[in-house]
């Protein structure tokens, strides 16, 4: 067994929203052994630093963007191993960013059926490489010409690009079936799918529900069945309150959300992943003038639903869905969040407890005896001042120290 404590200036209580000074944390293995008192073992001395639970990031693509990623050219000239190549890069980042805990939350590319992002955890995990704990959702289920079909988003002719049902291109009730038990066969731990249009893809209007009632509830029992549960791609407020009866448990983005929608999603405890800061951060400039229009349309939108939601207490975890966020930046949703309206020390949960809450996990998200040893720290009071969590200049993950500045 393997001894340190760190000492840092302080450490946040995310009960009080207090700073405990000083911080002081015993770590043996991968676990936190003890919370204040005396030091035992190494001493890591962290100087002004204030300590945090690790972050999670609920929405990502670790498979997607990066350097040398050529924008829509990639989809049909990057081959299985060059994206997983490419995401040992965007995992890196991605950590040493702080955020020790990621969902990889749909495929949409052409892999020949492998889970590229349940191979990038197993990578992870045995040490061979730094990035995240991955949640992995294999490929993203969506209907031929969905959302989430990415031959969608270059109105590429019949057959270029041409994906099976095995990575995630389904239709019917015995189609959905199968795409979902396929995901979980190979090791999905959720099960990511397209139920309305969006913003990048021609697709037409992006609130339009896509899978049918039958489809979600087929898709939602085959899940569910299996104890995993369900993200949903889903801007519309119709589409949401189709997959909120349905039983999905989150709703990514929900830029359209309405009164009735919030009102819904509330009373059946379903979850919203916002990805606010797209509406500030997405380069449209050079897309699609009917994709300028929907973007004209939703980013405006997006900007106050998800504060409408957050007072009606609809549960929110953090999710930047990276790479529309560039990886590495994944700290810009909870400065925009605060900016939209949310209390910082509610945002700091979303992206710790509650975002562990949502995966199912009770090792992580706070910093307690017996958890993880995922902890990052950063130059000052992140309640008070939340752009700090951009500036991460400690990380240690699970019990290993990856970034100490």
């Amino acid at each position: 067994m393997t001894a340190l404590t760190l000492k840092a200036a302080g450490l946040l209580d995310l009960d009080t929203g207090a700073i405990v000074r000083p911080g002081i944390l015993r770590i043996e293995d991968d676990r936190i052994a003890g919370v204040g008192g005396a030091v035992a073992g190494e001493v890591v001395e962290l100087g002004d630093l204030v300590l945090l639970p690790g972050l999670m990031d609920m929405e990502v693509n670790l498979l997607m963007g990066g350097r040398g990623e050529t924008g829509l050219a990639s989809s049909v000239k990057d081959d299985p191993a060059l994206r997983v190549l490419r995401a040992v890069g965007n995992a890196r980042r991605t950590l040493r960013a702080g955020f020790t805990t990621v969902r990889n939350l749909g495929l949409f590319v052409k892999t020949g059926g492998y889970l590229l992002d349940v191979a990038l955890g197993k990578a992870i995990d045995a040490g061979w490489i730094e990035g995240p704990r991955i949640v992995p959702a294999g490929h993203a289920i969506t209907p031929t010409g969905g959302h989430l079909d990415p031959t969608m988003f270059s109105a590429f002719a019949p057959d270029v690009l041409k994906l099976t049902l095995e990575e995630g291109i389904a239709n019917g009730v015995d189609e959905v079936r199968k795409a979902v038990r396929y995901q979980i066969k190979h090791g999905a731990q959720l099960i990511k799918i397209c139920v309305s249009g969006g913003v990048m893809s021609l697709t037409g209007a992006p609130g339009a529900q896509h899978y049918s009632d039958e489809e979600l509830h087929a898709i939602v029992d085959e899940a569910h069945r299996r104890g995993l549960k369900v993200a949903a791609h889903t801007h519309g407020a119709d589409a949401v309150k189709h997959a909120v009866r349905a039983g999905i448990d989150c709703i990514e983005h929900g830029f359209l959300l309405d009164d009735e929608a919030i009102d819904l999603m509330v009373r059946h405890g379903t979850w919203l992943v916002p990805t606010t800061r797209l509406a500030d951060a997405m380069d449209v400039s050079k897309a699609d003038p009917a994709l300028q229009a929907k973007a004209a349309e939703m980013f405006p939108k997006a900007r106050t639903s998800v504060l409408a939601a957050y007072k009606a207490g609809v549960r929110i975890a953090v999710g930047t869905d990276a790479p529309a966020i560039p990886h590495g930046r994944n700290a810009d949703e909870l400065v925009a969040l605060v900016e939209r309206g949310l209390p910082p020390l509610d945002v700091l949960r979303a992206a710790t407890v509650a975002a562990a809450e949502l995966v199912g996990v009770a090792d992580r998200g706070r910093l307690a005896e017996g958890l993880l040893a995922d902890v990052i720290g950063v130059p000052g009071d992140p309640v008070r001042d939340i752009t700090v969590t951009r500036d991460v200049r400690f990380v240690m993950k699970g019990g290993r120290i990856h970034v100490q500045k």
